[in-house]
């Protein structure tokens, strides 16, 4: 059962860390006198998403071409759109594939 005092308290600020790496820095900012853990959780997925958005950028690009970049370009919006959804709507949803490394990666977050 999911404490909905924490989700309740910590939405804003998980909606907030969707809106590109500068919403992920000013959630992961303001949750730290709280630490709210509905708000973490979504920092550490955003975090995890913006890296793969920044590799998809360079890294992809640079080595496979624009078309890879635009195949997981689009894979990364339904990620994001899955983690969007979930997080308006009140539950922990880990983006697919990543999204249980990203908790590890940043569970110091």
């Amino acid at each position: 059962m999911k404490n909905l005092t924490s989700v309740e308290e910590g939405k804003t600020l998980a909606i907030i860390s969707h809106f590109w790496f500068i919403g992920t820095v000013i959630a992961w900012i303001l949750n730290l006198k709280k630490q709210n853990d509905y708000t973490s959780f979504y920092v550490r997925q955003m975090l995890g998403w913006d890296l793969l958005a920044f590799l998809n950028g360079w890294l992809i690009y640079s080595f496979f071409g624009g078309f890879f970049k635009w195949i997981i370009g689009v894979i990364l919006i339904l990620f994001w759109i899955i983690s969007f959804i979930g997080c308006i709507s009140g539950d922990k949803k880990l983006i697919p594939v990543f999204g249980e490394h990203f908790q590890e990666w940043f569970k110091s977050l």
